[in-house]
């Protein structure tokens, strides 16, 4: 059952940048309550005043203690969040497999940290909307790593994995509840985010226009 994206709550983690700005715009544009969640607060405020109706939640998305306080607090002041789209990322690369540094491999690692914390605070909130939905954005890289950006596509491969395992979790609790699948979770494809901000905010919101057993563990490439 297709449903609406009006009166929904959603989580931009890691939203500060272009593409979370774009995303935030057009949720609110179809109804939502939008929150903003990254570690920057000076972001945070610039957000909210170019976007009048965004929250901004400052949080190390990296501190599982600090994103179990998050949930926390989400819940007493918005509720249940009915959508979360994991936006923190970066690129460190180049040198070929010798340039693959350890730090910069523990630098491209804390989207995936981020992302597991998040994902575990809120999937019970996920589970028992009536429309919930998980999108992360990845990489083309994933199908096609090269040795100079080995470290990155790695990361972003691990990313893939635990998303596509979020949905099968969906896709379990369902069953076991005899239920229809009501929550989705959605690994986005990119090449490189300059110039689709919006064509990815279009297709995570996008996402509450399809039914959740057609979307759920499905990787779509955008551009």
């Amino acid at each position: 059952m297709t449903t609406s994206l009006a009166g929904r709550t959603i989580l931009l983690s890691g939203g500060t940048s272009a593409v979370g700005e774009a995303a935030a715009r057009t949720a609110l544009d179809r109804g939502a309550t939008v929150v903003v969640a990254g570690h920057d607060p000076a972001k945070l405020d610039r957000m909210a005043e170019a976007l009048p109706g965004v929250r901004g939640a400052a949080c190390d998305l990296t501190d599982e203690a600090a994103v179990r306080g998050l949930a926390d607090e989400l819940h007493a002041d918005v509720g249940r969040i009915d959508g979360v789209l994991h936006l923190v990322g970066g690129w460190r690369g180049g040198g070929g497999l010798a340039g693959q540094t350890d730090d910069d491999f523990r630098f491209l690692e804390r989207s995936l940290t981020a992302l597991r914390h998040v994902t575990r605070a809120f999937d019970d909130d996920l589970r028992s909307s009536p429309a919930g939905r998980l999108a992360i954005v990845s990489s083309t890289a994933v199908a096609r790593p090269l040795a100079g950006g080995a470290n990155y596509a790695a990361v972003k491969a691990a990313s893939e994995a635990w998303t596509r395992a979020v949905a099968q979790g969906f896709a379990k609790a369902a069953r076991d509840a005899s239920q229809p699948l009501a929550a989705a979770s959605v690994v986005f494809r990119v090449k490189a985010l300059d110039g689709l901000e919006q064509t990815l905010a279009d297709a995570f919101t996008g996402l509450w226009a399809a039914d959740a057993a057609d979307v759920n563990d499905t990787v779509v490439t955008l551009g």
